[in-house]
């Protein structure tokens, strides 16, 4: 039975990290707005591409409820954004069907539209009988190197059994 609630939330975790709503039309826009309480500009761009990814269960018996599975991520990305994920994710299946949850932290190192650094990402998704939602942000403040002060929202498209990602973010101008 822990083998396959483990096993379980594994699976519905992973759907759930592939899945995501909506999607951006532009390819790349750039807008100067202001941040709040400051008078440095940024740039809104869009980028794009595809990634590859492996979800590993974990176990560790001895750490926390054995019904919420632990699994790891390593991912590669190509298009705009070239570049290594790692992460870890929990997640959590009900007793009704098609619903579930996870949660996530991934850090990117790599080059976003030739801009070198890292950055971390905060995963929040659920299923509610099958109707799934899909939450991935910068986490604030987490951008190095070329990407400080990166902050911006990421979603990830499944078609055709491809992976890819449209990531809608916003970077200080370089000085």
């Amino acid at each position: 039975m822990k083998n396959q609630s483990r096993a379980g939330a594994a699976a519905v975790a992973g759907l759930c990290l592939f899945l995501s709503f909506g999607s951006l039309a532009d390819t790349q826009t750039q807008s100067p707005i202001s941040t709040t309480g400051q008078k440095e500009k940024v740039l809104t761009k869009h980028a794009t591409g595809t990634f590859e990814v492996k979800v590993a269960p974990q176990a560790d018996d001895k750490v926390g409820d054995p019904t919420v599975g632990r699994m790891s991520l390593d991912k590669v990305f190509s298009g705009d954004l070239e570049g290594v994920g790692r992460g870890q994710m929990l997640g959590v299946r009900t007793e009704i069907e098609g619903s579930a949850g996870y949660v996530a932290m991934e850090r990117i190192a790599g080059k976003l539209h030739g801009r070198e650094g890292a950055f971390a990402l905060q995963h929040s998704g659920s299923m509610t009988r099958g109707v799934m939602q899909l939450n991935i942000t910068v986490v604030p403040d987490s951008g190095t190197g070329q990407l400080a002060g990166i902050a911006g929202k990421l979603s990830i498209i499944i078609a055709d059994g491809k992976h890819s990602y449209e990531f809608e973010y916003t970077l200080p101008q370089p000085r």
